[in-house]
């Protein structure tokens, strides 16, 4: 393994041997491997990849598909049933929750316990506890039982441990999920400030976190290495292989009559547009900070999946008036226009979009799901179906954008895919007054003064 390569892993396998009675095992026992009473379960099968140091990596792929026992491979804490893992540096870890401590010992004794594990002294451990119950912010919970804990509260202490171990390597499943939102913020700037010197394993089900941090990401499927690559091309496909696994009869519903009618009362009485234009719309607008946005031609041949029962022919961004926009200023009234050819009859049709950054975070998007759900509404087959979404388009920060159309059928809850092209429109953004973030928000009025 050469000297910038953090993790090798070379034709890596796991089989569990699954018995349908306790028995079998002793019928096992005494067979001497003449007879088999149990079935193979392989969670890994031939997994083969290479990360190099500073690499920031995501895994995804359905439940059961393997993740967790990649980690867990990769961490020392399974053993393989055949091929080889390689890794170059110290590793820590937060995987299932509380995984490497003592229910019975306090919080405090807990992170001299694991820490330990990571090998730091107990001098080392004096010096940096205070940092790490700081870090953790559990109050007075640092000297009871980690039995009493929260999941939370489990997550916490053992992120502020392997926060403070000095690790070449991180590895973090889906522990994450269960902290709070401050916390969770806070581990996510200390992700960002690792990343900068340390590799990252990030598991999760959440493909926008993944694009969002990861420099190339790993899709598992039933044990196997689907893909490799580029993070927004492995999340696309995780996300085609999730809707077409979905894919089945659709069970709808029928509301009671007075709750529906309430439901419509407030669709059309309260939800009212109330436009107001930024105070500084004039000045920016006349400026080189204009929001100039460049719209590319509607790309059919882009990738994409469903069933076919529906395919969408054309996306365009239209002015008010109706017209083909090739240009548009940030911060003006646009309609997203998609048009659809069923072929066969579709019921309870839904016309929806992503807006994606270039990593391909979801920035906003809607369906028609909400608006028609009150009424019967079907496209026969060999006809066109017409979808304008009217809005005022975001003050985009400098860079390319895209626009993901879609048409399912069912609830929202409860759909089929029969057309998902990614990326189908291009926009890109030649200029901006965005300071930060990623877009910007028209300010009723901004005022300044002294007291």
């Amino acid at each position: 393994m050469s000297y910038d390569t953090a993790i090798k892993v070379d034709n890596l396998s796991k089989c569990y041997q699954i018995y349908n009675k306790p028995r079998d095992r002793l019928w096992q026992m005494m067979a001497r491997g003449h007879k088999k009473f149990y079935r193979e379960f392989w969670a890994l099968n031939n997994v083969k990849f290479e990360i190099k140091k500073g690499e920031t990596v995501g895994i995804i792929g359905r439940n059961g598909s393997g993740k967790s026992t990649l980690l867990q491979l990769i961490c020392g804490t399974l053993n393989p049933s055949s091929g080889s893992i390689q890794v170059n540096g110290r590793v820590a870890a937060l995987l299932e929750l509380g995984a490497g401590f003592n229910p019975e010992f306090t919080g405090k004794e807990n992170v001299y316990l694991s820490a330990s594990l990571y090998g730091l002294t107990h001098k080392e451990i004096e010096d940096r506890f205070d940092q790490i119950i700081e870090f953790a912010d559990i109050g007075q919970f640092i000297d009871q039982p980690v039995k009493t804990y929260s999941s939370g509260m489990f997550v916490r202490l053992a992120f502020a441990v392997i926060a403070h171990v000095d690790a070449d390597i991180l590895v973090v499943d889906e522990a994450l999920s269960v902290g709070d939102a401050y916390f969770v913020q806070k581990c996510m700037r200390f992700l960002r400030d690792f990343m900068q010197k340390g590799t990252l394993l990030f598991c999760s089900h959440d493909t926008s976190a993944v694009v969002n941090l990861c420099s190339s990401a790993i899709l598992l499927n039933q044990g196997r290495l689907e893909m490799i690559g580029n993070p927004k091309e492995v999340a696309e496909r995780y996300l085609a292989a999730l809707y077409e696994s979905f894919q089945g009869d659709i069970n709808i519903k029928k509301e009671d009559t007075v709750a529906v009618n309430n439901i419509k009362e407030i669709i059309e009485n309260t939800f009212k547009p109330n436009e107001y234009r930024d105070a500084r719309e004039a000045l920016i607008n006349s400026s080189t900070l204009r929001n100039d946005i460049q719209i590319f031609r509607f790309n059919p041949d882009s990738n994409a999946f469903g069933t076919g029962a529906a395919k969408i022919s054309s996306v365009k961004l239209l002015d008010e008036d109706g017209s083909p926009l090739s240009w548009v200023v940030g911060g003006t009234n646009v309609i997203l226009e998609i048009r659809c050819i069923a072929y066969q009859t579709i019921l309870n049709p839904i016309i929806g979009f992503h807006f994606k950054d270039r990593l391909g975070q979801i920035l906003f998007a809607d369906n028609t799901c909400i608006t028609y759900m009150l009424e019967s509404f079907k496209i026969e087959s060999g006809l066109e179906c017409v979808a304008r979404f009217s809005f005022t388009m975001p003050i985009l920060a400098s860079g390319s954008y895209s626009i993901s159309p879609a048409i399912a059928e069912g609830t929202q809850e409860n759909h089929i895919q029969h057309h998902w092209i990614h990326d189908a429109l291009i926009v890109e953004a030649h200029a901006s007054s965005v300071c930060f973030g990623v877009f910007a928000v028209p300010m009723k009025s901004i005022k300044m003064f002294t007291i």
